[in-house]
């Protein structure tokens, strides 16, 4: 990074903003997202990849940014999670539009197909999924969903960096996708960023002059559109081209690390401690994270050995104050609501020893009666 911050700021062209790291980055990031698989999107064969991918200054303005380019604003519904991250509904609500809370699956904590059919209106302009902590959303539910119901569809894929359904990168599965770099995530970075991408040409045009006060980019000072101040420093953007390079090994890293946890934590389920589904397909391995129906006593639990936790969600997003008026009397969100209160996020980055994990595993499962179990720590790799 000092290195970086000397030659960009030596370098004759001065330029700090927008630059060549940045189209760099984006290039980098593009060729990442090639499909993995025969078919793409909804498993239609031959479907593309990213046909552009533009950096932006957050995840929240990754979405902000695209609803404004789909020309979401006042009149329109936007159907979102009840459980997840604010942005989901901030942004909605950014361009003036409503957001609509559906309930999640029990188990996944992803948004379930169901509830979110059962909330589209005619008023209802993009249903936005997002996968949630180690698992992606049920995109060719959503996908079919979409098309059958004349939606658009907007993937909040900021966690998943990395994951892969069905052969198709996390962020592919949409008109568009977005990505965070914002430091806890798998390509986090020691700043705010975050990514567009789209399968859609004129779509990825609008997002990128939306992301610089309307400009286009021939000609400065020409506003084509009122947009925004959401640009990508170029020292950032170097810095991410480097990290990208071990992007791969330090997820599959993370991988281990939750199929070992998974693997000790099963005999738990009908002591009240129900960890993720197990398998790599459709996920993403951004934070591992328990259902427990004792989460604060576990917390403290772990707590006193030494072990952090996290509870990312404590209330569902129309249980906050800020979303409260969006919702409409004796509406109810029961998974949500019982995922706020049993959720519990362990230490899973990759940069844990074999050791720590081992450790993290035997203090969850003293804390349920179990000795320490059988089995071995993943094999270590170098972060």
């Amino acid at each position: 990074m000092l290195d970086l911050i000397r030659r960009i700021g030596l370098a004759s062209e001065q330029r700090f903003i927008l630059g060549e790291h940045t189209l760099r980055f984006e290039a980098v990031l593009r060729e990442s997202l090639d499909p993995l698989g025969p078919t793409g999107p909804g498993g239609a064969p031959g479907a593309p990849g990213a046909v552009d991918v533009i950096a932006c200054g957050s995840g929240t303005a990754a979405l902000t940014l695209t609803l404004t380019a789909m020309g979401v604003g006042p009149g329109d519904e936007v159907v979102v999670p009840a459980f997840g991250c604010a942005p989901l509904a901030a942004s909605v609500v950014g361009v003036g539009a409503t957001p609509v809370f559906a309930d999640i699956d029990p188990y996944t904590m992803v948004a379930d197909p169901h509830e979110v059919e059962r909330r589209i209106t005619h008023r209802t302009a993009v249903v936005m999924p997002a996968h949630v902590f180690s698992v992606m959303a049920d995109m060719p539910r959503f996908v079919e969903i979409a098309r059958r119901r004349g939606v658009r569809l907007l993937e909040d894929s900021a966690v998943a960096q990395g994951g892969v359904l069905a052969g198709t990168p996390a962020g592919l599965w949409g008109e568009a996708g977005v990505f965070s770099f914002v430091q806890v995530k798998t390509l986090g970075m020691p700043g705010e960023g975050g990514a567009v991408v789209t399968r859609d040409a004129d779509l990825g045009r609008r997002v990128r002059m939306l992301r610089n006060h309307g400009q286009d980019g021939t000609r400065r000072f020409v506003h084509h559109v009122i947009g925004h101040n959401s640009r990508f420093d170029e020292i950032q953007a170097a810095f991410q081209v480097h990290r990208m390079a071990g992007l791969a090994e330090r997820l599959q890293r993370r991988a281990a690390i939750a199929e070992y946890y998974t693997q000790r934590f099963a005999p738990l389920v009908e002591r009240g401690v129900v960890p993720p589904p197990p398998g790599r397909d459709g996920r993403c391995f951004y934070v591992y994270t328990l259902l427990a129906a004792a989460r604060d006593k576990l917390r403290a639990h772990l707590l006193a050995r030494g072990v952090h936790t996290h509870v990312y969600y404590p209330r569902p997003l129309p249980r906050q104050a800020a979303f409260a008026r969006f919702t409409r009397p004796g509406d109810h969100w029961p998974n949500a609501e019982r995922a706020s209160a049993r959720i519990l996020s362990l230490p899973a980055y990759p940069h844990l020893s074999d050791a720590q994990v081992e450790h993290i595993a035997d203090a969850v499962c003293a804390f349920q009666g179990f000795d320490a179990a059988d089995g071995r720590a993943p094999e270590e790799t170098s972060p």
